[in-house]
């Protein structure tokens, strides 16, 4: 059996403007529509984990005597483009852009609605 090469990582980490705990909504692919709550974020390969959305099942063998296997479901990566922000206020998903406030401190804010995120 031929085994399968890892993927070459990017050197380079990608700023990415959504961050853990953020609301964002899927905007292409299966779970198109869904909206979940950031998870964690995979700077190295521009991806997001979001709540409840790209669920996947994984068997998983008994690992000591007496235990049970069992199948267990879990949220697999997304690719960063594939989400945007969403205002739970205004129930619109929106582009981030970087603002910065008069003390000179930067901030998110979303450009539909002007919702400042930090």
């Amino acid at each position: 059996m031929a085994t399968a090469t890892p993927k070459a990582r990017p050197v380079q980490r990608i700023k990415m403007r959504i961050r853990k705990g953020d609301t964002v909504q899927v905007i292409a692919g299966k779970d198109k529509g869904k909206t979940g709550e950031v998870l964690r974020t995979l700077p190295n390969e521009n991806r997001v984990v979001v709540q409840g959305v790209n669920l996947r099942t994984r068997h998983v063998k008994p690992t000591q005597e007496g235990e049970t296997g069992r199948i267990v479901t879990e949220e697999a990566s997304l690719h960063a483009s594939n989400v945007m922000l969403y205002s739970t206020a205004n129930k619109v998903a929106s582009r981030v852009e970087i603002v910065v406030q008069e003390d000179g401190s930067k901030k998110r804010r979303l450009k539909k609605t002007g919702e400042v995120l930090d």
